[in-house]
């Protein structure tokens, strides 16, 4: 997020911190059109710290302090809360201090001297090979319902898109002629990623034999897009999770499994296999490096790995 760096005039009648978080909400939701889940994420810890404050007589939100942003760290950290939900807070405060110092509400940010809580990044968790393939021949491809699902597993697998963008896929987004998709991301944001030969053959099996039978009742608003329930309605995210679940239990995968370990799974797979970062942020729709580079500590581990089980002087 990027605002103006010029000094603020500040406005006669600053307002309550409440309602000074409520405008920032309301940018994040209309101007910047952010899911409706990040926002609520915003809200929740900004409505934390609103209350803090509110304990210690602050009620403007020009009157926020350094100090108080300190001590409401420092609170966190009594009450158990982890280094990353700390971050998580500080970045949320960070954000909205910024706007407020955009919209001339105040004359500084509090929280520009204070670092970041340190804490390490945990390593996702991923599918092996092995548990790929069995997951994706799981589906029984002589029903309707079997060739969607396997449709939906390997254009998961084979794009690595968050269960969102799978879910609000439209007929129009897919050339299965091309050899790609168009996926829109967090913020909108729009992004083409390349599809395997597995997942346009999926695709094709499912539009020809299968998705014509979820139309049969007409699916109304949901006509164009791309992967229907039994009632010819658009997928839901909830929906497609029990999908997953039913298929990994029926591949004899009783890990816990989710949408969000394909999208790592094929990321890791890919890095594994020698694709350079750049490439996999942009086909993730990754908006900073630093989130894709967890994966080429993930393959060194693998490399480790490689090199224990098999050097001959390990």
């Amino acid at each position: 997020m990027h605002y103006g760096a010029s000094p603020p005039t500040i406005k006669a009648v600053p307002p309550t911190l409440d309602l000074a978080i409520q405008q920032f909400l309301d940018h994040l939701r209309v101007e910047r059109e952010l899911a409706v889940a990040t926002v609520a994420a915003y809200g929740h810890d900004l409505g934390a710290f609103a209350r803090f404050a509110a304990g210690r007589g602050v009620a403007a939100a020009t009157a926020v302090r350094p100090v108080d942003v300190l001590d409401y760290l420092v609170a966190l950290t009594g009450d158990g809360l982890s280094a990353r939900t700390q971050a998580r807070a500080l970045v949320a405060l960070r954000q909205l201090f910024k706007f407020l110092r955009h919209e001339r509400i105040c004359e500084s940010n509090p929280t520009e001297e204070i670092d970041l809580p340190r804490f390490g990044r945990k390593l996702p968790v991923f599918l092996t090979l092995d548990e790929v393939d069995r997951l994706l021949a799981a589906p029984g491809r002589s029903t309707p319902r079997g060739l969607r699902d396997s449709a939906m597993l390997e254009t998961l697998y084979a794009t690595g898109l968050r269960v969102s963008e799978l879910v609000k896929l439209r007929l129009f987004d897919v050339n299965l002629e091309a050899g790609y998709l168009v996926a829109f991301g967090k913020g909108k944001k729009q992004r083409i990623v390349p599809l395997g030969e597995a997942a346009v053959t999926a695709l094709r099996s499912y539009l020809e034999s299968a998705r014509p039978h979820f139309l049969r009742d007409g699916a109304g608003a949901s006509v164009d897009f791309l992967f229907l329930t039994r009632l010819g309605r658009r997928m839901t995210r909830q929906g497609f999770w029990k999908i997953l679940g039913g298929t990994a239990r029926a591949a004899g995968i009783f890990k816990a499994i989710s949408p969000h370990k394909l999208r790592h799974s094929f990321a890791t797979h890919l890095v594994e296999r020698g694709a350079d970062l750049r490439s996999v942020q942009a086909m993730l729709g990754h908006a900073d490096i630093g989130t894709t580079e967890i994966y080429t500590h993930m393959s060194r581990a693998h490399l480790r790995g490689v090199y224990d089980k098999f050097h001959p002087r390990a």
